[in-house]
């Protein structure tokens, strides 16, 4: 999951950062309006959490500026603003979510989960893709009943095809979704990853579109039985 996380205070953004990334999250942190607007723009996310308090403007005008443009990204709203008039105003401004500081790291990892899970058209926590088994709010993946270790970029880029849903992805979209806005990444990694998803998992994993890009294969073939 590639989370945008808008927020000024540095203590308020490092923990949460490491906290979720122990959730399995690529996480771009961003401190003002301004350069959240250039981030969703140029790589895009899987969901936002937004702090209203930022420098340079309200985050809720930020918020309303997005949703009057068409923009779709979940938006979880988190802030010390607890009064009930500030709540209903960020939910009629188009926010997903609305969550108050302080707060509990697994419960709002929970919640992000639940925001792409909604947006991707899935209502179940847990993904079946014939014997391919992926929960992403617990980051784990099962192969017919046996858990199978995944990197933490080996299960963000298989999430991606997962929410993907055989939809054809090009390598700047599974790379935004696995390293966001790292530009210190090497030219072959996603192809690294992509080696690894398919030793570890079943080789046609992922299909190659060459040329164009990459997108979820077909399930992996059931066992079948000695003598059978």
């Amino acid at each position: 999951m590639h989370v945008l996380l808008i927020e000024d205070d540095d203590l308020v953004a490092s923990g949460l950062e490491a906290g979720l990334e122990l959730h399995h999250c690529t996480v771009d942190r961003v401190r003002t309006s301004r350069e959240a607007r250039g981030a969703l723009a140029q790589f895009g996310c899987d969901v936002v959490i937004l702090d209203l308090g930022l420098p340079d403007g309200d985050g809720m005008d930020l918020l309303s500026s997005w949703r009057q443009q068409g923009v779709a990204t979940p938006v979880l709203i988190l802030t010390a603003r607890d009064a009930v008039q500030d709540r209903v105003r960020g939910l009629k401004a188009g926010a997903d979510d609305y969550v108050l500081k302080p707060f509990e790291l697994d419960e709002l990892a929970a919640r992000l989960n639940a925001l792409v899970r909604r947006a991707a058209g899935r209502a179940a926590p847990e993904v079946h893709h014939g014997e391919l088994t992926v929960r992403p709010d617990a980051g784990q993946v099962l192969l017919r009943g046996e858990p199978v270790s995944l990197s933490r970029r080996e299960f963000a880029l298989l999430e991606k095809l997962i929410n993907g849903r055989g939809a054809l992805l090009t390598e700047d979209q599974l790379k935004d979704g696995l390293y966001g806005m790292d530009s210190g990444v090497e030219s072959n990694a996603l192809n690294v990853h992509i080696y690894h998803l398919r030793r570890k998992l079943y080789r046609d994993v992922v299909v190659t579109e060459r040329g164009l890009g990459y997108r979820l294969g077909p399930p992996p073939e059931p066992l079948t039985g000695a003598g059978s």
